[in-house]
């Protein structure tokens, strides 16, 4: 190839083995029987060792070969030396070999900005529901998420034995998406994603006017995007302020990179800048298709109780 890899690529190449390695690390501290769970504002809202140990990894091993990135992890962790064995070095010879989007040729690192969600779906994860875990590292260049990563630990782990566990999903905005097979619900059904224990009135009152042939009730904004692009759901809604930007900026550069749209729940993007407000507080409204008609289902009350 020549010339040396563009710096987003680079990154990203970096973000997906690094993703992995995180993958790895949530899947040990599962299989240790010590979870370590802390509650971090009540019941609802845990971390465990697997979000600690994954988010040094993660942090630890893009900053030490990116120096001049922004990188915004969930977890406040204090600071403190990272072994050595928690560092990844290294990269998706994939990913390195693809053409980067001649917009994004020049970016420099100082102008990329990295959202981290070590483990997403840490709930569920406490509960054994480990199908909706998540790792998450999204990418973003003047304020607009344009490539993603999300690692699933345990996808297969409820198959026999000998079954590859885990796979590592990843899409870029004028490449493509890589990593899964492509799908929308067949026939046209509107099948509403949403959460599994961040519900309340707004959200139930949002779901139901999609008037919904079924809805999915699962953890983790990651495995909900996955759930569109792979044809179980036709839109993800969750009309509530409890989404952050690591949350949906990984998910949204995956999703825009095939077509799809994710907004709030009035319709406007999200921001990812470095200096941004860390939650969605005007909710999530993602599709594959057809978001406008999503969009104007959605009911005036609920509009006016998160408010833009």
């Amino acid at each position: 190839m020549a010339g040396s890899p563009a710096a987003v690529m680079r990154l990203l190449a970096s973000a997906f083995a690094v993703a992995e390695k995180a993958g790895r690390l949530v899947r040990r501290v599962m299989h240790s029987g010590d979870l370590g769970i802390v509650e971090k504002t009540g019941a609802n809202d845990l971390q465990t060792a697997a979000d600690r140990l994954a988010q040094k990894s993660i942090c630890a091993s893009l900053s030490r070969r990116f120096p001049k990135v922004t990188i915004i992890g969930e977890e406040d962790l204090p600071p403190e030396t990272v072994e050595e064995d928690l560092i990844e070095n290294g990269q998706c010879e994939e990913i390195l070999q693809k053409p980067c989007p001649t917009e994004y040729s020049s970016v420099r690192e100082e102008e990329l900005v990295v959202w981290v969600d070590p483990l997403d779906g840490t709930k569920e994860y406490t509960e054994g529901l480990l199908d909706h875990v998540t790792v998450l590292i999204g990418i973003a260049y003047n304020g607009k998420a344009i490539a993603g990563v999300i690692n699933q630990p345990f996808f297969n782990y409820q198959l026999e034995a000998g079954a590859t566990l885990g796979r590592t999903l990843w899409g870029m905005l004028g490449l493509g998406a890589f990593g899964f097979q492509l799908q929308e619900v067949p026939g046209g059904r509107c099948i509403i994603t949403t959460t599994r224990s961040h519900s309340n009135k707004v959200v139930t009152d949002c779901v139901q006017a999609m008037e919904p042939d079924d809805v999915i009730r699962v953890g983790g904004a990651g495995n909900k995007i996955i759930q569109l692009v792979e044809g179980k759901a036709s839109a993800y809604v969750f009309a509530s302020p409890g989404c952050k930007k690591w949350d949906t900026c990984a998910p949204e550069a995956i999703l825009h990179a095939v077509g799809g749209r994710l907004t709030d729940i009035h319709g406007n993007a999200y921001r990812y800048d470095a200096g941004v407000q860390h939650m969605n507080s005007a909710g999530v409204l993602a599709t594959l298709r057809d978001h406008q008609r999503y969009l104007s289902r959605v009911p005036a009350s609920v509009r006016q109780a998160l408010p833009s």
